[in-house]
């Protein structure tokens, strides 16, 4: 490792100001003493500069105008950057929080609520993810977050389920009578009478009782978010007794939504946009709601997708985020609800990895999620449902060795025999379904399909032996960006990577990454042996957040 001090590298600007040192001898000027001061993100660093390059002032005073003829000239002065500054305070505030960063959910009990406890207790916030489970698992959740978490911060997925609305409806009504203050409203492509129901129940003058971030990746479902209830659907919740008259009306000034989390490129149900483009144009769709209705407090707006390094935290910060939101790089830790074997996946991933692939909750639609393909078949066998879905009116119609094909490889088990077992699943989930499957066979072709779509999640989560080739694995690219900054450092072995640290290491990466930026910015342009690189372990990350 070099010691040499660290030279200029652009012609001298005019000077901020001028140090005096404290006492007499060289500055420190070696690589080593930049690291060491600009890891410090909670203090100061003023950077001089002398007749042998930049050096790191310490103790000492700074002047607008030399006091003596022996000051330095500043060439930059970086004020404290702590994690918890680098987001939205408001958005700390009103839920809680230390630190702007939130773990999102992962359906089918991925994100789990030991990912929630242990967020909530770092001084960030965690989603539970409820999407795909039963009402019984997600209420016994619910009571494990609450008693174990008293009254620190959680949330819980609300997630649009276009084919299950009874579901869907009985969900928010179980998360109203128990409490829960918060949801993450996913994968929504219109408002509910679910999501309107949960919002609005409970509003008094002082404002809502229940608090709504909705995950959105276009312009018109945002637009429903940020504006209020819309009036249809308050009348029918009014007349169907769900709410009342007064807080349907109290209501109506506020936004559906107190947060928006801008969701690009990521895993689980995505339209692939761009952080870049995205963030900005959900920031002014913000802006020109907020004048349009003439908010008292605007909704704010967060960024997911691709969050995965401390440069891509840095660049959303940079951008305008509120906060961040995390998802594939969770599910690779320790308490996520997925298996050893799908954390092993995920570890080895890069960020060509990944492929969309028909998702199961709004498979007629033809909607897809963004999924593993290394060490897995699913995409590719899900994508071949779909293709005979699309092709066949029944079951019946799909030619003989097709249906050998999928009945042997893909269910490894007759059709009928599936049905049966689908038929059983919607006799307590929604028994709706099941007329129009009787009267309909490519309804039921559909419904044994996203049999298979469905269970492949959860052979992943529980690692099912000998269905290795039919684990679905929502995952983005994220994943093989964390991975490559993580190579060679014990975070690289799944088995050592929480969620708290992963976050902790974003966080205070994001910050390293900021300064060095506010030092360009200054015209001082060090190497990279100047700066901190690489995640923290242990007590050097855990001082860092004391």
């Amino acid at each position: 490792m070099t010691t040499h001090p660290v030279g200029t590298t652009a012609p001298p600007a005019s000077p901020f100001g001028f140090w005096t040192p404290a006492g007499h001898g060289p500055l420190p000027d070696a690589p080593a003493d930049f690291r060491a001061a600009l890891g410090e993100v909670k203090q100061p660093v003023v950077v001089a500069r002398t007749d042998r390059g930049y050096a790191v002032a310490q103790g000492g005073f700074l002047a607008f105008t030399p006091p003596h003829a022996w000051a330095f000239p500043v060439a930059a002065h970086l004020p404290p950057l702590p994690p918890a500054q680098l987001g939205d305070p408001a958005f700390l505030k009103d839920h809680g929080l230390r630190y702007p960063y939130m773990a999102g959910a992962m359906a089918n009990g991925i994100g789990s609520a030991d990912i929630a406890e242990a967020m909530s207790l770092a001084g960030m916030l965690g989603s539970f993810g409820a999407a795909g489970l039963s009402l019984e698992r997600i209420g016994q959740a619910v009571d494990r977050l609450k008693a174990n978490l008293g009254t620190s911060p959680f949330a819980v997925n609300l997630i649009h389920s276009p084919n299950e609305p009874a579901h869907e409806l009985a969900t928010a009504e179980l998360l109203i009578n128990k409490g829960v203050r918060l949801v993450e409203a996913s994968a929504y492509l219109d408002l509910t009478p679910a999501i309107v129901r949960y919002r609005v129940k409970g509003f008094t003058p002082a404002g809502p009782a229940n608090r709504v971030i909705a995950k959105v990746s276009r312009v018109e479902v945002a637009t429903k978010f940020l504006s209020p209830p819309p009036e249809r659907l308050l009348r029918e919740l009014v007349a169907a007794g769900h709410v009342t008259q007064q807080e349907a009306a109290l209501a109506a000034k506020y936004p559906v939504a107190d947060d928006i989390t801008a969701e690009a490129d990521s895993g689980g149900h995505t339209d692939n946009r761009p952080a870049v483009t995205l963030l900005p144009t959900i920031l002014a769709l913000r802006d020109r709601l907020v004048r349009q209705y003439q908010y008292a407090k605007p909704p704010r707006v967060g960024l997911a997708g691709g969050i995965a390094t401390p440069a891509s935290v840095a660049a959303a910060f940079a951008m305008g985020a509120a906060f961040v939101v995390t998802g594939s790089v969770n599910q690779a830790c320790v308490e996520s609800g997925s298996s050893d074997a799908v954390r092993k996946m995920l570890a080895e991933a890069g960020q060509a990895d990944v492929t969309m692939a028909p998702a199961a909750d709004m498979f007629e639609m033809g909607v897809k999620v963004q999924v593993l393909k290394r060490g897995t078949m699913f995409p590719m066998r899900a994508a071949k449902l779909f293709e005979l879905y699309r092709a066949y009116p029944s079951w019946e119609a799909v030619p003989e060795a097709e249906r050998v094909q999928v009945e042997k490889t893909y269910l490894r088990a007759t059709f009928a025999e599936v049905w049966d077992q689908t038929r059983a699943f919607f006799l307590r989930r929604d028994p709706t379904q099941l007329p129009r499957a009787e009267a309909d066979p490519k309804h039921r072709m559909a419904l044994v399909f996203r049999w298979y779509l469905g269970l492949s999640s959860r052979w992943a989560n529980a690692g099912e032996a000998g269905r290795q080739l039919d684990y679905q694995v929502w995952c983005g690219p994220a994943m093989g960006a964390f991975n490559e900054w993580v190579k060679g450092t014990p975070l690289e072995q799944p088995a050592n990577r929480t969620v708290v640290a992963v976050a902790r290491n974003l966080l205070y990466g994001a910050c390293v990454v900021l300064r060095r930026q506010a030092l360009r910015q200054c015209g001082v342009h060090l190497p990279d042996e100047c700066f901190p690189t690489g995640p923290l372990t242990g007590d050097e990350l855990v001082k860092r957040f004391a």
